[in-house]
C-alpha cells in the first residue's frame, strides 16, 4: 500500500525480456538507499506496484507481466525514461496523500496544460469505465501521484499542479498527449458496488 507521495524520480537504465514470454524486466536507478529494502518488497513505479527481484546500492530490478504491460503504460517505457517511485507504506508512516494500492485502473492521457500563476492546470482524459469513478474534490492517483480533482466534465478532469509537485515528480517534464496511469480512489469503487446492490 502507498500514499501517492512520490519519494524519488528514478531512471530506467536497462530493459530486457522477462522470465516468461511477453514479460519485461526493468532496471531502475534510484536515490533511495536500497540496503534496507528486501528482495520481494513492493515499489510503486509510476503508480504500478511492482516487486523487487534484484537490487544494488542505488538500483533495483522489477519484472512486469505481459498483462501489466497491456493494461498500463509500462509497455511504452524506454531506456533513460524517468519514472515516479514510492516505497511501500509502513506502520507508523505519515499518510500524506490518500491510500493508493498500486493497481492501475486504466490509462489516460494529458489533454491540455495551462499555466496559472505559479501552478499549471492539467486536464486529463480518462477511459469511460474509469471516468465514472472520478468526482470533483475527490482523490485520484496519476502516475502514482496523489492529486485532488478540481472539476469533472465528461471523461475529462482537471487538477492544479503546484510548482513543488512539478519539481519532485515527472509532471514537471510532462507533455500534452502523454499517457498516464490512473488509479481511482478505492472508496469510490466501494460506493459504486453498494449502489449496484441496493435492495
Amino acid at each position: 500500500m502507498f500514499t501517492g507521495i512520490v519519494s524519488d524520480v528514478g531512471e530506467i537504465t536497462k530493459l530486457t525480456p522477462g522470465g516468461n514470454q511477453g514479460d519485461r524486466r526493468f532496471v531502475v536507478r534510484t536515490r533511495h538507499d536500497m540496503a534496507p529494502v528486501p528482495i520481494g518488497a513492493s515499489i510503486a513505479c509510476s503508480g504500478c506496484c511492482l516487486t523487487v527481484i534484484e537490487k544494488g546500492a542505488d538500483w533495483f530490478a522489477v519484472e512486469a507481466s505481459g498483462e501489466t504491460l497491456d493494461k498500463t503504460h509500462l509497455g511504452d517505457w524506454q531506456q533513460g525514461q524517468r519514472i515516479n517511485l514510492e516505497l511501500s507504506l509502513k506502520l507508523g508512516d505519515e499518510l500524506g496523500g490518500h491510500l493508493v494500492y498500486g493497481h492501475i485502473d486504466g490509462v489516460g492521457r494529458i489533454a491540455s496544460m495551462t499555466p496559472e500563476g505559479g501552478s499549471v492546470r492539467f486536464v486529463f482524459e480518462a477511459p469511460g469505465d474509469v471516468a465514472r469513478f472520478i468526482a470533483s474534490k475527490g482523490s485520484i492517483a496519476v502516475d502514482g501521484i496523489s492529486l485532488t480533482v478540481n472539476e469533472v466534465e465528461g471523461n475529462r478532469f482537471g487538477v492544479n499542479i503546484i510548482s513543488h509537485t512539478q519539481a519532485v515528480t515527472t509532471l514537471g517534464t510532462a507533455k500534452v498527449g502523454q499517457r498516464v496511469n490512473l488509479e481511482v480512489d478505492m472508496l469510490a469503487r466501494y460506493v459504486q458496488r453498494l449502489l449496484e446492490h441496493r435492495p
